[in-house]
């Protein structure tokens, strides 16, 4: 018998959607920086100037959502805590990452059963969220080195020394595209999710109740 079971908490479904807006306008007003395709007839239009005024903003925004959502890893609940994101820290997440492998290369019929993130998808979670660092501490550097002497310019700024300007902005620009990719990926995998496991995925990022069997709740 299917029981309701409330798995996504608040601060996860507020920073989760936060990350998607975040990143489709960091990505839409950041490819404009680097590569503008507006054309303009006077620079009192200021098109570049709200990009980044606006790319900055939502920088902010991200920066803010990501560390409320490390902060919930601690103090969220089981779906929610840092251990989702390290199967392979125990035996059975080792079974859960094996199970889930094989499922996904057709070699099993079945998948492993797991109320919040199968063993795989936590995995890869907490690759994204090395990359969600990687862009904030980039573009932080990369915001910090036109205002000399500034906060984000005294934290980042020997990275610019190490790394040059022109190696962060590349690193910037390529992480954007892996976000782009994954997050495509991402919405098709909760999609297939839902319908294999009948459990509504996809529905509980918006209200965070899943439906699961008794006996493994």
């Amino acid at each position: 018998m299917l029981k309701v079971t409330y798995v996504w908490e608040w601060p996860v479904r507020i920073t989760h959607w936060v990350n998607v807006i975040s990143i489709v306008v960091l990505s839409v007003t950041g490819y404009y920086i680097g590569d503008p395709f507006i054309t303009v007839q006077s620079t009192d239009q200021y098109v570049m100037g709200w990009m980044r005024a606006i790319h900055f903003a939502f920088a902010y925004a991200f920066s803010l959502s990501i560390l409320v959502r490390l902060i919930w890893a601690i103090f969220g609940n089981e779906y929610a805590k840092f251990k989702a994101f390290f199967p392979w820290a125990s035996k059975e997440g080792w079974k859960h990452i094996v199970g889930t492998f094989c499922y996904y290369t057709f070699l099993k019929k079945e998948l492993p059963h797991a109320v919040g993130h199968n063993a795989l998808a936590g995995m890869a979670y907490s690759g994204v969220f090395v990359l969600f660092m990687v862009q904030v501490v980039t573009g932080f550097a990369l915001y910090g080195q036109f205002a000399p002497g500034s906060g984000w310019d005294n934290v980042f700024g020997s990275l610019l020394v190490t790394f040059g300007a022109q190696g962060m902005r590349l690193t910037h620009h390529v992480v954007m595209w892996l976000l782009i990719g994954f997050s495509i990926h991402h919405v098709y995998s909760g999609w297939l999710m839902d319908i294999k496991e009948k459990n509504g995925t996809l529905g509980s990022i918006f209200g965070g109740y899943k439906f699961v069997e008794r006996e493994d709740n």
